[in-house]
This record gives structure tokens, C-alpha cells and sequence, in this order.
């Protein structure tokens, strides 16, 4: 599976890359501007009803639930959260992000995983990579299904193994 990621600086039309996805994968609207995460999230709504894709919502439940997102995405400062959204929205997807081993250990009764940076990426420069050894052993030694983020590109995907798939901003777009 596929997941798109909206980022205010690299994905300024999170619209136009989501045409691009195949049935099936999913967007993580996320976006510092609660005006901006408002509108990309309504127009995002409703291509995904025509495309098939899920919709999560970073960090903001209230916005999920007025436009009918399928679930919610946690930080990972956030992510201890989940098992009181997984009570309130039984039916939501919940994903959450993790930046290590003990972090995606701790991410209970969340459906996913964005596992990340696995490689060097321009959206964290300078931050330390962890590489797709170290990643892909995370990805095996976790009983949730791990998506990997950060540097992900069509020459280095196949160095990943033990994901559910893949997660990206630059990576996705057309």
C-alpha cells in the first residue's frame, strides 16, 4: 500500500498527487495551518470517495470526525492516545508515527505504523537516518503492519523488506 503525506513546504497540491494513487492507498493530510489542513482535507474527502482511498487526519480528531475521515493519524508524542479514539471511533483507522524500535513497540492498538526516517531525507535534513537494516528489522520484530517514511525513493525501495508498504511526500509526486 501506498501513503501519501501532505507536507506544507515539499507537497504544495496534495490534490494533484492524490489523483495519481492507486485504489486502495491512503493520505495522511498533515499541515501546520488549520485553515489549510480544513480545505486540502474536504477536497481530499471527496476524491477519495471517487478514487478509494482512505483519508487520516494528523493530529486532529475533531476535524476527522466533521468531515468523515476514515481515522486518524497520532504523533508519535501522541500516539499513547490512540487506545482512547480506538473507544470513542471503534471504526476509525488509527495510524501512528514512530522514529525508533521502542517507539513503535510502544504504539499500541493503533492499525499502522509510519516508521521514519529510513533514509535521508530533505524533509529532516541533518537528522540521522536509520537505515534500511535497522529498519526493516523493526518492521519484523512489530506484530502492526510498519510503513516506511523518509527518503523513500523507486531506486532504494527495494532494499526494504517486512513493511505493509510505503509512505512518502516527493516520492509520490507525478
Amino acid at each position: 500500500m501506498l501513503v501519501l503525506m501532505t507536507d506544507d513546504e515539499r507537497l504544495p497540491d496534495p490534490i494533484s498527487a492524490a489523483k495519481h494513487l492507486p485504489k486502495g492507498s491512503m493520505v495522511i493530510v498533515r499541515s501546520r495551518d488549520p485553515a489549510k489542513r480544513a480545505q486540502w482535507t474536504r477536497a481530499l474527502m471527496a476524491l477519495a470517495r471517487s478514487r478509494g482511498l482512505l483519508v487520516l487526519i494528523a493530529n486532529d480528531a475533531a476535524l476527522a470526525s466533521r468531515c468523515g475521515a476514515d481515522g486518524l493519524h497520532l504523533s508519535e508524542a501522541t500516539a499513547r492516545e490512540a487506545l482512547r479514539w480506538r473507544a470513542v471511533r471503534p471504526n476509525w483507522f488509527i495510524s501512528a508515527a514512530a522514529h525508533s524500535l521502542r517507539a513503535a513497540i510502544l504504539a499500541k492498538f493503533v492499525d499502522a505504523i509510519v516508521l521514519s526516517p529510513v533514509f535521508e531525507t530533505r524533509s529532516h535534513p541533518g537528522r540521522r537516518a536509520m537505515t534500511p537494516v535497522r529498519g526493516n528489522r523493526i518492521a519484523r520484530d512489530v506484530a502492526t503492519p510498519v510503513y516506511a517514511l523518509g527518503g523513500v525513493s523507486a531506486r532504494n525501495a527495494a532494499l526494504l523488506c517486512g513493511f505493509a508498504g510505503i509512505a512518502a511526500i516527493g516520492a509520490l509526486v507525478p
